[in-house]
């Protein structure tokens, strides 16, 4: 391992002055680690596609849609759902796997940005898979 003599305090230009005098193979790993720490430094940060993509993700179900369904989930459970309603339970439940829908294909959006999986994004998030998937 080459040691290098430098000042206590370096501005950027003379860093790069000490570190071009590495041997070849020292500045090869050097820069490796050099390049390793910007990734480091960016989990902070989000892009704007990053931004957008989360806020959709997170975007809940309208709370009258939610409410709706679960009364007539409910009405259906105890065996007292008209016809009518139940018609507008299967249009809720479309609606709401559409939703669904919707989300894992920006998951997924998400996941390709930032080139890693569905599942470890997933987990990284704290978003559960649901049992029926």
């Amino acid at each position: 391992m080459s040691v290098i003599r430098v000042e206590a305090q370096l501005t950027p230009g003379q860093l790069l002055e000490a570190v071009a005098q590495l041997p070849r193979s020292e500045l090869k790993r050097f820069a490796e680690k050099v390049l390793a720490l910007v990734p480091r430094q960016d989990r902070g940060r989000l892009s704007r596609t990053e931004s957008s993509l989360l806020k959709k993700i997170n975007q809940g179900v309208p709370e009258d849609l939610q409410a709706r369904f679960d009364a007539l989930v409910a009405k259906r459970q105890i065996g007292d759902l008209a016809a009518a309603e139940h018609d507008e339970l299967l249009s809720l439940t479309e609606q709401l796997e559409a939703l669904d829908a919707k989300r894992v294909g920006y998951l997924a959006e998400l996941a390709r940005y930032r080139r890693t999986s569905l599942p470890d994004l997933m987990t990284e998030l704290g978003i559960k898979q649901p049992p029926y998937a």
